[in-house]
């Protein structure tokens, strides 16, 4: 037996696969990446060698204000290390400056006192002004232009009326955007929900070019590359972190520059070849991606890069937070099947896009072609039988069913964290 450990929630299970069928282990180098220096040394070496920009100790010279927009409680970046050392920064060359920290919700829930306290300690929880991005909130965003796919553009106006505007934030493999961080921040991060949904069509998202660590051509990027330059977003710091959450490199300074080099250096890391299989076993890299059903179809994403047609998919995500969408959950549990879902949102123009179409459109797209059993004994198997997957307590109990729809020689591929890899 092969024993492989996969993240869940807070701790990782170890699993074990029979070695006759087990046929690969598809891991990102970032996991068993030596980084030079502490978390700390480097981030201040990125913000020391800033790429395409002026330092940030320049730009926020002379300003009466300024927004650093992060992100929310479902994504991983390390706050309690980044947010101190730009406070510290900023703070030391103008530390009258008036800074707002604006967490970019995108499309989802504001983030809970408790959430933001744990994301960056209770010392900024307490003391920095710190606002949550409502994108159903037409009071609190403004129109500043049109996406190159013809949707109107609203951002935040916090951030399109400061003096300066930057972002920190975490770059990894997406699964339609291509990668996160850099723009990202914007579009979706502190834009309107009419602006997510345009840019999150069904059109973009069927589009080849929509995929996992894919940026050329790609529809997606493109609108968020253009909503960032309109928001005057002139400097990031966007980290890359390992299995265990830490800091492995980090990128400062334009936001296109230093982004692409971000990139490079991920893909560089996380791309690996296709092991094809009957069965492919993923996770969505455990806490704080695996909160629920809506951040989990990104995992399954990975999986279904490498499951031969009609395969099983076994995705181990802890989905504590239940489905993560009102309009995800419903538009998947009202529906006869999935075909009934895609065929009903491929119908749907790119300015009548409505909530969560993009994650059930995926899902529907990965259920038309696979068997999904989702392993977690901290949500509601209802739920997830509802979505049209089937609901497993353990690992053990997910494979037995496995094997027995593909057969007890069927071929086993493992992708430990499904949000980590782009799979060629």
């Amino acid at each position: 037996m092969a024993k492989i450990k996969i993240p869940y929630s807070n701790r990782l299970l170890e699993v074990e696969i029979p070695d006759h069928n087990l046929v690969g282990i598809l891991e990102s180098k970032a996991h068993t990446y030596h980084a030079s220096g502490s978390q700390e040394e480097i981030v201040n070496r990125a913000l020391d060698h800033p790429i395409g920009s002026p330092s940030l100790e320049e730009l926020v010279r002379g300003k009466k204000n300024m927004v650093i927009i992060t992100s929310d409680h479902t994504r991983p970046v390390p706050s309690k290390v980044t947010m101190p050392i730009l406070l510290k920064r900023i703070r030391a060359v103008n530390p009258d400056i008036d800074i707002k920290i604006l967490i970019a919700t995108g499309f989802h829930r504001p983030d809970t006192t408790e959430e933001l306290i744990h994301k960056f300690g209770q010392e900024i929880a307490d003391h920095e002004v710190i606002i949550n991005h409502l994108s159903e909130d037409e009071n609190s965003v403004v129109r500043v232009g049109t996406l190159p796919s013809g949707g109107e553009l609203w951002l935040n106006k916090l951030a399109m009326e400061t003096e300066l505007l930057i972002s920190e934030g975490f770059i990894e493999p997406h699964f339609f955007a291509g990668f996160s961080g850099g723009r990202k921040s914007v579009l979706p991060g502190v834009a309107s929900a009419k602006t997510v949904m345009a840019n999150h069509c069904s059109e973009f998202i069927a589009s080849e070019y929509a995929r996992t660590g894919v940026i050329h051509d790609n529809p997606i990027h493109n609108d968020m590359l253009y909503a960032a330059r309109q928001a005057k977003l002139a400097f990031i710091l966007n980290v890359v972190i390992d299995s265990e959450k830490n800091i492995i490199n980090a990128f400062a300074g334009d936001s296109e520059q230093a982004h692409t080099e971000g990139c490079e250096f991920v893909m560089d890391l996380a791309s690996v070849k296709a092991v094809k299989a009957d069965i492919a076993v993923t996770s969505n890299g455990g806490y704080p991606l695996d909160q629920n059903v809506y951040q989990s179809v990104k995992g399954m994403t990975a999986a279904e890069a490498v499951c031969k047609e009609d395969g099983v998919i076994i995705m181990v995500s802890a989905c504590n937070d239940g489905h993560g969408g009102k309009s995800f959950y419903e538009n998947m549990a009202n529906a006869k099947s999935p075909e009934e879902v895609l065929n009903r949102v491929m119908k749907t123009g790119r300015n009548e896009t409505i909530p969560d179409q993009w994650e059930f459109q995926i899902l529907a797209r990965i259920l038309k072609k696979h068997t999904v059993i989702l392993v977690s004994d901290l949500c509601d198997p209802e739920m997830i039988k509802k979505m049209h997957m089937q609901h497993a307590d353990t690992f053990e109990e997910a494979l037995k069913r496995a094997l027995e729809i593909k057969g007890s020689d069927a071929d086993i591929t493992v992708i430990p964290d499904g949000v980590g890899v782009v799979v060629k």
